[in-house]
C-alpha cells in the first residue's frame, strides 16, 4: 500500500516519528552529559570554598588534590550550635548540601588546615539586586576574625554589582572582626567611602548599593545562624 504524503495522516505520522527520534537523541545527549556537567560542578565549588581560605588560580588538575590536603571534615549543624553530620567521610555530608536547601537545621561547616592551623568556611545564600548571590566566609580558629571571603552571584549588574566576585572587594574582609567581646555581631559593609571602623567595617562597591546591601545582610544574617557552633568550639 502506497502512502499518501499529501494526506494529514502522512504528516501526524512523519511528525510523531521525528519528534520521537529527536525526543531519543536529547534524552541520549543529556544522559551522556550529566557525569561531566556534575564533576565540572563539583570542581567549581571547591574552586569556591579554596578562594575563600586565599587558595586561588589552581587549575581543575590541582582541585581535587588541594582540596583534600586542605579540607577535613565538611559538617552539617543547626542554628543551636549541635552537630547533625560530622562529615568525616569527606564530600558526603556539608558539600552535598545545595544553597537552596540550606536553613536553620541543615547548615554546612568546612573544617580546614591551613598552614597547621584550623579554619572554619562557612558557606552563605543572599538576594542582590536582580537575583541570588552566595558566598563563603573563612573564618579563623577563634571564631571571630575573618581569614578569607569569595562571592558570586546570578545576575548582578556588569561593572558594578558584579564586582562582588573580583578579589580586590572580596579582599576587604580579611581581618576583620566579626564579633565583640559580648558575642554581638559588628561586622559590616558600608556605603563605598563611608568606612569608619576598618576593624568591623567593609567598604561597599561604588554605586551598587543594593548589591552591597545584599552582601552585608548575607554575611550578617548567616553568621548570626552560625554563632552558637562558633562559640562551642574557639
Amino acid at each position: 500500500m502506497k502512502l499518501n504524503t499529501n494526506s494529514n495522516t502522512y504528516t501526524v505520522i512523519y511528525a510523531s516519528v521525528v519528534v520521537v527520534i529527536v525526543a531519543f537523541l536529547l534524552a541520549f545527549i543529556s544522559s551522556a552529559l550529566k557525569a561531566p556537567s556534575e564533576a565540572n560542578e563539583r570542581i567549581d565549588k571547591k574552586k569556591q570554598i579554596l578562594a575563600s581560605l586565599n587558595i586561588r588560580n589552581l587549575d581543575n588538575s590541582q582541585v581535587e588534590k588541594t582540596y583534600a590536603e586542605v579540607i577535613k571534615a565538611d559538617l552539617i549543624v543547626n542554628d543551636k550550635g549541635g552537630i547533625v553530620s560530622e562529615g568525616q567521610e569527606k564530600d558526603q555530608a556539608g558539600f552535598t548540601v545545595n544553597r537552596k536547601d540550606m536553613n536553620n537545621e541543615n547548615l554546612p561547616v568546612f573544617v580546614c588546615q591551613v598552614d597547621s592551623q584550623t579554619k572554619y568556611v562557612l558557606p552563605l545564600v543572599g538576594k542582590g539586586l536582580w537575583g541570588t548571590i552566595w558566598g563563603y566566609l573563612a573564618l579563623n580558629a577563634d571564631g571571630k576574625t575573618v581569614y578569607g571571603a569569595y562571592f558570586s552571584h546570578e545576575s548582578e549588574t556588569a561593572g558594578l554589582g558584579a564586582l562582588i566576585t573580583e578579589e580586590k572587594f572580596q579582599k576587604e574582609f580579611e581581618g576583620k572582626t566579626v564579633t565583640d567581646n559580648e558575642g554581638n555581631l559588628v561586622i559590616d559593609v558600608v556605603k563605598f567611602g563611608q568606612v569608619k571602623d576598618n576593624n568591623t567595617q567593609c567598604d561597599g562597591i561604588s554605586g551598587a548599593t543594593l548589591t552591597t546591601n545584599g552582601v552585608r545582610d548575607m554575611v550578617r544574617e548567616y553568621l548570626g545562624k552560625y554563632q552558637a557552633f562558633l562559640n562551642a568550639n574557639k
